[in-house]
């Protein structure tokens, strides 16, 4: 399981013209799941990533997580996170979770996520998602339980 995590002022999901997720200032949140991933891991990286300090305190370090510094999450789903992409000069998705798994186990975390924390927003999955995002600093972490 693996999450690239963007520190944003805004980001909003578009899909058919239609907004499906936005957030201000928070966490974009691109999240892979593969075949091995379970719900006890993804859980473990919602609560990692909820309290992954990368926001700037009242000294300008990254003391804050996200609550603190007063921002939301939006979690869009990203298979092409697990390719393989060591050999050759095409991607291997051979290590992503099938698409009917990994639907249930997304909603899940969806579900989990907004549980623990109430600003959270969603693309959609597998749909042909239009990310926009205005990325602050630029701060990109990738993010992986084990």
């Amino acid at each position: 399981m693996r999450a690239l995590l963007q520190r944003v002022l805004e980001a909003k999901v578009v899909v058919d013209g239609e907004i499906t997720g936005q957030i201000e200032k928070g966490i974009l949140v691109f999240l892979g799941l593969g075949k091995e991933d379970n719900l006890e891991k993804g859980k473990k990286l919602i609560d990692k990533i909820l309290k992954y300090r990368f926001f700037d305190d009242e000294q300008g370090k990254m003391g804050w997580n996200v609550s603190q510094a007063g921002g939301g999450v939006l979690l869009v789903s990203q298979f092409t996170l697990m390719a393989q992409t060591q050999k050759g000069l095409r991607p291997d998705f051979g290590p992503a979770m099938p698409p009917a798994e990994a639907q249930a186990l997304y909603e899940q975390l969806v579900d989990y996520a907004r549980s623990q924390f109430n600003q959270v927003q969603t693309g959609i999955f597998a749909a042909d998602m239009k990310v926009h995002l205005v990325n602050d600093g630029p701060v990109t972490f990738n993010l992986e339980v084990e």
